[in-house]
């Protein structure tokens, strides 16, 4: 499904929940590893870093984001807090990866536009 939803380019953003722990069933970052393209390690490590400033217990996360086709996937915790919490730390930034991903933007632009701002 998660091939499907990439490759019909259903939609830009696809977020998983759950399945993300220590437990034989929780197999969420497998399936999503099997079907990436390429790795955006970056998302989780910040939800894991956000997770960590409110419990040690953030460290046991195992949750992916990675890019499939022009599809960004990320896998979320199962509790309706914590996805509150990792929402909150991440979607400030997702707009312009999605942006880069999609074509809308370009990188090379917001560097631009961090400069401009810096030497106002």
């Amino acid at each position: 499904e998660l091939m499907r939803l990439c490759d019909e380019h259903v939609c830009d953003l696809l977020l998983t929940t759950g399945g993300t722990g220590f437990s034989m069933r929780d197999q969420t970052p497998e399936a999503t590893l099997a079907v990436a393209e390429r790795n955006a390690p970056g998302i989780a490590e910040a939800m894991r870093w956000n997770s960590l400033q409110i419990t040690p217990r953030g460290m046991l996360s195992r949750g992916v984001s990675v890019l499939r086709k022009q599809t960004l996937i990320i896998n979320l915790p199962g509790s309706v807090k914590a996805v509150q919490e990792n929402l909150s730390c991440i979607l400030p930034a997702l707009e312009h990866g999605l942006g880069i991903l999609s074509g809308r933007e370009s990188e090379c632009g917001e560097a631009h536009h961090h400069h401009h701002e810096g030497s106002v």
